[in-house]
């Protein structure tokens, strides 16, 4: 289908082909994907000081404040483009014109929305003056879709790795190079970009990228901004610990980062092992299980796991939840000898005095002067449960004050990403409360998201 042509021209905008001083520079483009408009105001204008070229209105905060948020944007930053990511799928001209009368000055819509719906957004956009751009997720043929948007008259496309597909770890470039190679139009991208994998996405082709949470859930947004348009200009990564995600040989480095208090709430409030205590407080380990089942007091099978199991895994023992003892002093030497990470006890152990010395993390129910024998009675590897979780070798075991948390292999990377997501959030908060000496309340507007 040939151009669309209908309407006025759309006016040039900052950083695209055909705008006034415009440059081949990279423009970055912040994602404010907050529920408060409180929350993203005060990070936008972290980010504007810090040098930020557009900024977004997220999909969820256009979904929770309305397009009151790109008002409260444009009104604030009056020279910046204000991206509305609407994401929309039908209704195109009704959603553009509102979204152009509220001061959006590029209007996102979905490639997978129908053809006459991006046709109408392209038409509504030149009678407001508004650029489109159409974000290609999940079109079976991204390069396909974009040809014919560009065709169509949008002013950009736009390839990212979804927020729940970053979290099992997915996200790559190739489809960016593929597009940006086929269409003359500037292509965006968005997915987990941070200081790191930003010049990736240059080297892709991309020439807008657009960053969130590396920004978003910084204590310092503004610092964060600059250290991306610096890394955009100059093309060297820049280090980071933190807005990464991982996959399945990622888990460890991120689970040595977060508390069980992250995966819980990162995880819909995933429950632990309360009645587990650590022997000595501070006590933290994360490694895999090696899962022992065994009678009270009977520690042979505890013991004969020390010998099967590998340097760094945990050993974790149904041993029934009581006396007389399972573990001491000797089984914990063993474990040191090993590298062995740790020793979860659904029962009892005794000597902590020497296992706190040796400073093994030792997790336990109960503790008990008395042993049973080594009789010998249960198995090694096989599936156990302790207060009605599942647990099987392989599954991640991750402890410290607060108690035990148990990650099935199967799905170790996405949660261990989302713990890390709680965490980076818990960061920007935390630095939020002791900036605007404020109380959390207020800062995640508690009152106003109360259950009715």
């Amino acid at each position: 289908m040939g151009r669309c042509d209908l309407g006025r021209p759309q006016e040039p905008l900052r950083g695209l082909p055909g705008a006034k001083g415009f440059t081949v520079d990279t423009i970055l483009q912040v994602a404010l994907d907050f529920l408060n408009l409180s929350q993203a105001l005060r990070v936008a204008r972290e980010a504007a000081a810090g040098g930020a070229d557009w900024l977004e209105a997220g999909t969820p905060l256009i979904k929770s404040e309305g397009l009151d948020a790109v008002r409260q944007l444009r009104q604030e930053f009056p020279n910046t483009p204000i991206v509305a990511d609407l994401k929309t799928m039908d209704a195109g001209r009704l959603e553009l014109e509102a979204a152009a009368k509220a001061g959006a000055s590029i209007v996102v819509v979905l490639g997978l929305a129908s053809d006459a719906t991006i046709q109408e957004c392209v038409k509504a956009g030149q009678n407001y003056g508004v650029q489109v751009a159409v974000d290609l997720l999940g079109c079976p043929d991204p390069v396909a879709r974009a040809r014919a948007v560009a065709d169509w008259g949008a002013a950009l496309v736009g390839l990212h790795t979804p927020i729940d597909e970053q979290m099992r770890g997915g996200g790559a470039f190739d489809p960016v190079r593929r597009v940006a190679e086929a269409v003359a139009i500037p292509v965006a991208v968005a997915g987990g970009i941070n200081s790191e994998t930003a010049p990736l996405a240059v080297q892709a082709g991309a020439r807008i990228v657009i960053v969130g949470g590396a920004i978003t859930k910084s204590p310092d947004a503004r610092g964060a901004t600059t250290a991306l348009k610096e890394t955009l200009r100059t093309g060297r990564a820049i280090r980071t610990d933190l807005f990464r995600r991982a996959g399945a040989e990622g888990v460890r480095e991120i689970l040595e980062k977060v508390s069980t208090a992250n995966i819980s709430d990162g995880n819909h409030r995933l429950p632990g092992l309360v009645g587990l205590r650590p022997v000595w407080p501070g006590a933290r380990m994360v490694g895999t299980a090696l899962t022992v089942r065994t009678a009270p007091g009977d520690w042979a099978k505890p013991v004969e796991a020390i010998d099967k199991a590998e340097p760094g895994q945990i050993i974790v023992v149904d041993a029934g939840g009581r006396p007389p003892a399972v573990w001491g002093e000797l089984a914990t030497e063993s474990c040191v000898k090993k590298n062995l990470a740790g020793i979860a006890v659904d029962g009892a152990v005794r000597d902590t005095p020497c296992i706190v010395e040796l400073r093994f993390p030792c997790f336990a129910r109960c503790v008990s002067a008395a042993a049973g024998e080594p009789k010998g009675y249960g198995e090694i590897g096989s599936t156990i449960r302790i207060e009605g979780i599942e647990i099987n070798t392989g599954d991640w075991v991750v402890g410290d004050d607060d108690g035990l948390i148990v990650i099935p292999r199967a799905q170790a990377a996405e949660m261990a990403n989302r713990a890390m997501d709680c965490l980076e959030r818990e960061n920007r908060i935390r630095g939020e409360i002791r900036a605007e000496h404020t109380t959390l309340a207020q800062v995640l507007e508690l009152l106003r998201w109360e259950k009715k």
